[in-house]
């Protein structure tokens, strides 16, 4: 009898220690601290997304960042230049244009040219009566002083432009110079070559307003000579 009820109650004991130790085995570790309980496999989730979303949260700004550089570069570029020296330019090239249509007697105009030299120095002009001939010598005489007298007055009109276009140039140097923004030096650009145009009209201007006087004298040169030799014919046929 003792013996029999000794066995059952080792085996009891056996069964029961199995059954703790199988449960154990079955649950995932985890540690209780003033009624809190904490999970690693848990809180290693919960910090790994934590590290996710602020790497996103961070990409996010980057590219912020990014758009507002941007914006800022296209701003810049879009940004016109403060200074303008094209009025400045157009009056000096207007003042050239009005010395130029203040041209004595005979005027840059083809039908007047073609006028003028009927009338004085071609043709008829040179065989006319004593008297016409004198009037013709005449008048040739002034359509010359008329051109060195406007050759002159363009030349000092030009040289007058020469400090307008030297302070527009100092203007447009340090524009380009501090310009910020593509708008900005490409309108500086341009405004560099309206001002070589301008002096490139004024160079026009002065050559053809000396190119006319000279053409004017030779052109004088050449009648007189023409009406030398028909008062001699005259002369020699008297």
């Amino acid at each position: 009898m003792k013996t029999a009820f000794l066995r059952r109650a080792i085996l009891a004991g056996v069964l029961s220690t199995s059954g703790v130790i199988g449960i154990t085995a079955a649950t995932p570790a985890y540690a209780q601290f003033g009624g809190i309980v904490y999970d690693p496999t848990n809180y290693a989730q919960n910090v790994l997304t934590a590290a996710r979303s602020l790497q996103q949260i961070n990409n996010q700004i980057q590219q912020i960042q990014q758009q507002a550089t941007s914006l800022i570069n296209e701003a810049r570029n879009l940004a016109s230049l403060p200074f303008s020296s094209l009025q400045q330019l157009q009056q000096q090239v207007q003042r050239t244009q009005q010395l130029l249509g203040q041209a004595q007697r005979i005027a840059y105009d083809v039908q007047n040219v073609q006028q003028a030299f009927t009338s004085r120095y071609t043709g008829s002009a040179l065989t006319g009566t004593q008297s016409q001939m004198v009037a013709n010598a005449n008048a040739r005489w002034e359509d010359s002083v008329g051109a060195f007298e406007d050759s002159l007055k363009v030349q000092a009109g030009v040289v007058g432009n020469i400090d307008g276009a030297h302070t527009a140039m100092d203007g447009l140097v340090s524009a380009s110079q501090s310009a910020t923004g593509a708008l900005q030096a490409t309108q500086a650009g341009n405004q560099l070559l309206a001002l070589q145009s301008q002096q490139l009209a004024d160079l026009t201007a002065v050559v053809a307003a000396q190119g006319r006087a000279q053409a004017l004298e030779a052109a004088r040169h050449t009648a007189e000579e023409a009406e030398g030799r028909e008062r001699f014919r005259r002369f020699m046929g008297n």
